[in-house]
């Protein structure tokens, strides 16, 4: 490739175009250029060895104007790839010139191009004679570009490799495939370990191994608190605190990353039997995510009541039914958890609720008179003598 005419304060000028990476000035409306059958396509690096991610590719056969008042045939955009193509070429020898910001940067001086042909011109900016026309500075500079481009490649790599175990892993939690997610965290946890997203998928591969593993021990007719199904449950419960740590420790702590990791913790403490800790747990998402504590309080009553502790079943039910009025089920864990205190009138015979139960149950057939609870209540509220809701309509659906 040869050069001719190439000043130094013109390489100066392209290096800094390059390095600032200025948008591109408008050009001058210039005539149709003639139409041809031919094409032309090729590649371009900058002197760090980057491609070129804008500018233009200029063709002229214009060899003796000065470069202001030279013309140019045709013109033809650089993409973010550092790639051009451009056809209607007329058969013909061009100098093929490289223009960013209206300003050019390197030129191939003699490029023949035949009719019907596709002619492919790359640039290399990185060879050797033209960095030799650069001054000491600018290759220094060339070389600091280069070392940045360098690391962010590397992070950037970094961070796609991190993204792909990611989504692998997610959807191998919800495919059921929980070895092959704990694998994937495993490695993205090693790779970046101060990452709690990282964590809590990892936490919630190996709660689902757990889950797996007890549902087969039940299946098998063995215990599903055996301690192999435990550790388990507390691999996730460590994965989980790993998390929330880890956020509450960042520069941002993101809510939902709280949130989530903290309800996430409950689940796992409950499989554990610590409902303290399991209660503690959502009371942390709660806090972290306001908007959606109702959501963490049902969570927490659910939790409870499927663990027998119907007086904390209750409890939690009614800050659940504080932070959002319209969760039925919250009802109905409230109502369940009172009625066992229900009493018999010694004179009427009659079964007496405590304070509140009718009312919970009542409000759970107003909100989903055909939800799955709907007929045990009804049949509760019967028995009892209570009355039902009249917009409750058994059987419909």
């Amino acid at each position: 490739m040869k050069r001719i005419g190439w000043k130094i304060s013109t390489l100066a000028a392209a290096l800094l175009v390059i390095l600032a990476m200025a948008q591109p000035t408008l050009l001058k409306a210039q005539a149709a250029p003639p139409a041809g059958n031919a094409s032309i396509h090729g590649h371009v690096l900058n002197p760090a060895g980057f491609p070129l991610t804008k500018g233009e590719v200029r063709l002229s056969t214009d060899r003796t104007s000065e470069a202001k008042d030279r013309k140019y045939l045709y013109t033809f955009p650089i993409d973010a790839n550092g790639d051009y193509k451009g056809s209607g070429i007329v058969a013909g020898t061009y100098i093929v010139f490289v223009f960013q910001d209206d300003k050019s940067l390197d030129f191939n001086e003699s490029v023949p191009i035949a009719k019907e042909e596709d002619k492919l011109v790359n640039f290399d900016m990185s060879r050797p004679e033209y960095l030799s026309k650069m001054t000491p500075e600018e290759r220094k500079q060339i070389e600091e570009y280069k070392k940045k481009n360098s690391e962010v490649s590397a992070t950037n790599a970094k961070i796609q490799n991190l993204n792909a175990l990611l989504t692998q892993a997610r959807a191998d939690n919800k495919a059921g495939n929980y070895d092959s997610a704990i694998t994937a965290m495993k490695q993205a946890t090693d790779t970046k370990p101060d990452e709690g997203i990282l964590w809590v998928t990892l936490g919630d591969a190996q709660l689902g191994s757990g889950d797996a593993a007890a549902k087969a021990a039940k299946a098998a007719g063995t215990s599903p608190t055996d301690p192999a199904v435990q550790q388990k449950f507390t691999d996730a419960a460590t994965s989980y605190k790993k998390a929330a740590d880890l956020n509450a420790a960042s520069k941002k702590p993101n809510p939902e990353t709280a949130g989530v990791a903290y309800n996430q913790l409950g689940q796992a403490e409950a499989r554990l039997g610590d409902a303290k800790a399991s209660s503690d747990a959502y009371e942390q998402a709660a806090k972290a995510q306001p908007e959606k504590a109702g959501m963490y309080y049902f969570n927490e009553a659910a939790t409870l009541y499927n663990s027998g502790k119907l007086p904390e079943a209750g409890a939690a039910a009614d800050k659940a039914i504080a932070a959002d009025p319209k969760k039925a089920d919250a009802y109905y864990i409230k109502g369940q958890a009172l009625i066992p205190q229900a009493t018999v009138d010694p004179k009427t015979q009659k079964i007496v609720a405590p304070p509140g139960c009718v009312e919970a149950y009542q409000q759970y057939l107003e909100l989903a008179p055909d939800g799955g609870h709907a007929a045990d209540v009804k049949g509760i509220l019967e028995g009892i003598g209570a009355p039902v809701k009249s917009s409750f309509k058994s059987g419909k659906k």
